[in-house]
């Protein structure tokens, strides 16, 4: 069930069964050669449209720009500033809480959001620890899980592609777009074949170290059958992951 595609009755219908909403989030960034700029939302999109099926959960909009500042030197990377992120985060949240809903899964396609989501979930539990009538508020809770660390995908990924997955444009992450988006697929070449691995700071920085936005990875092995094969272990572990979290 999702949120946009709903009325409102509906949604008050929900909420006397459950209180938990599923948020995926991810970037519009720069995902190497072969790589959907969309990929970090389109993949944790997809995987809670799915999830929502399975469970009966209900799926907000998706939060498709992140903190991705780094990858501001390849041309269609959008990013936020942490702190408006970090607001994005909090008005979401506190407007689900004016309807009753207390529980918040935030299913995330980007590393990069990690920290600044856990800032924003810091700021949500003290908006309640220091609330004058704190004692008669619901006791909300919010996690946010990777879709790549649900129970079997990392474990996969490395059965699947080895070394060659990488970290940034991965194998794993553009197989489960050519899944999902069969229509949508990309080639190109990669030179070398498995980029350079490494930290990196701003922009600049991160361009002039890994120049065709590739990290440690070899997306031209991504395909569709892999991707399928990731997105069922993916929605398995998640299916785990969310009624634990809801109950």
């Amino acid at each position: 069930m999702e949120l946009r595609f709903s009325t409102w009755q509906e949604v008050d219908a929900y909420l006397q069964g459950s209180k938990a909403i599923i948020l995926p989030i991810g970037s519009t960034e720069q995902h190497g050669p072969n790589g959907l700029i969309g990929t970090d939302a389109l993949c944790p999109e997809s995987l809670a449209v799915a999830l929502g099926e399975k469970t009966g959960a209900l799926v907000a909009p998706t939060i498709a720009v992140g903190m991705a500042q780094h990858h501001l030197r390849f041309a269609g990377s959008i990013t936020l500033r942490p702190s408006t992120l970090i607001a994005v985060i909090l008005d979401t949240v506190n407007s689900l809480l004016q309807h009753g809903f207390e529980r918040f899964y935030f299913l995330n396609g980007h590393g990069g959001n990690v920290a600044t989501v856990n800032a924003a979930f810091a700021e949500i539990y003290a908006q309640f620890s220091m609330a004058t009538a704190g004692a008669d508020r619901p006791a909300v809770r919010c996690k946010i899980v990777n879709w790549w660390e649900a129970e079997g995908v990392m474990a996969l990924s490395k059965e699947l592609f080895g070394e060659a997955d990488g970290s940034h444009a991965t194998c794993g992450e553009v197989s489960l777009t050519q899944f999902v988006y069969p229509h949508s697929i990309k080639t190109a070449e990669m030179d070398p074949p498995i980029a350079p691995s490494g930290t990196f700071y701003d922009a600049t920085d991160f361009r002039q170290r890994y120049p065709d936005g590739r990290i440690g990875s070899n997306p031209s092995l991504a395909s569709p059958a892999a991707g399928e094969k990731l997105f069922n272990k993916a929605l398995a572990g998640l299916e785990k992951s969310y009624r634990e979290f809801s109950a």
